[in-house]
């Protein structure tokens, strides 16, 4: 079996001085190794952490290389409280685990595996209380699965390898918009299905622990998503709002959770961005993803949440159709960082 449970973290508080953050660079075979070094030679995180990067030498070689970046390499074996980031270096944790370069854009077991390995060794490196944060480059799911890692993303990952039972996801555009979802990578038939007054209940108690641990500052109530068109309209478009929505708000309600919906999804998101709520829980995957991708695409960033480390990610996938053409833009990866640093 590929994958292995970690054992509990064992996390610092906060380490000393600039945040130490891991960034993988996800599958080898996309964009993720060229935007990273991109982020590193743009220079503006390093104002703000300590990044590493877990990796293979040979890829990032070939990204310096293709995009005539100004980056020498450091290799990193043991990461202490002294390990500095300086402009034009790339302090990199060499996994050795590409033996042959990877055809750019083309689905790989090898590079799902590699992928895979990355995050472990980010987790190890979490349990070990050595990073402050981990901030992932894209994966592809289909060379996830070719590799025979039985879960569907990131997020499913690293979920299991630090014993966190159902991790939340966060969307967030700084000082914007923060989105939850109720469900994830399923079908949307699969998605209707969850919506229940106990998942909802739970979800919304989790994010209102969630939202404690960022220490948002200026609280507002959390909103809640319809799920049917104008709320059901009483029943009229559907009775989950009747049956399960509503319940599971009021009873967190009586929890003394500061919550409000059902809202229309049509009106919730102009509502959050306007100040109304510190953030809202979308009732399922795309629902939240379209609302904060259309606003701004470029700056959405990805936070996991309920697991013993924070983690953030790029909203995008491996851009098979661009990768190897040097035209990958870093923005939101480098948002990324700048949202684990903040947070961590």
């Amino acid at each position: 079996m590929l994958l292995k449970p970690m054992e509990k973290p064992v996390l610092p508080e906060r380490l000393s001085g600039k945040p130490l953050i891991a960034i993988t660079i996800g599958d080898p075979a996309g964009i993720g190794p060229e935007i990273v070094c991109k982020a590193i030679a743009h220079g503006e995180i390093l104002e703000i952490c300590r990044p590493v990067v877990i990796g293979d030498r040979k890829i990032i070689q070939r990204e310096i290389y293709r995009n005539k970046l100004s980056l020498d390499i450091t290799l990193v074996e043991g990461l202490n409280e002294e390990m500095e980031s300086t402009s034009g270096n790339i302090s990199l944790i060499d996994m050795g685990n590409a033996d042959v370069l990877p055809d750019y854009g083309k689905i790989c077991g090898g590079c799902g595996r590699a992928a895979y390995e990355y995050l472990e060794k980010a987790a190890e490196l979490a349990q070990k209380g050595k990073i402050s944060a981990i901030t992932t480059a894209p994966i592809n799911k289909m060379s996830i699965k070719a590799a025979g890692v039985p879960f569907a993303g990131h997020t499913e990952i690293l979920g299991s390898l630090l014993g966190a039972r159902d991790p939340l996801t966060m969307f967030e555009i700084a000082g914007e918009l923060r989105v939850f979802f109720l469900s994830r990578h399923v079908s949307l038939m699969e998605a209707c299905r969850m919506v229940k007054r106990d998942r909802i209940f739970d979800y919304i108690v989790r994010c209102d622990a969630a939202l404690k641990q960022l220490d948002i500052e200026q609280r507002r109530p959390i909103g809640v998503a319809a799920l049917n068109p104008h709320g059901g309209e009483g029943g009229l478009f559907g009775r989950e709002e009747l049956d399960e929505i509503i319940p599971a708000v009021e009873l967190a309600r009586q929890k003394g959770i500061d919550v409000l919906g059902p809202i229309g999804a049509d009106s919730i998101f102009s509502m959050a961005r306007r100040g109304a709520f510190s953030a809202v829980l979308s009732m399922y995957h795309d629902q939240g993803h379209i609302a904060t991708k259309t606003l701004d695409f470029d700056r959405t960033v990805s936070i996991t949440l309920g697991m013993p480390i924070l983690r953030t990610s790029v909203d995008h996938g491996t851009a098979f159709d661009i990768a190897g053409r040097g035209i990958a833009d870093p923005t939101n990866l480098i948002e990324a960082v700048k949202a684990a640093a903040r947070y961590s």
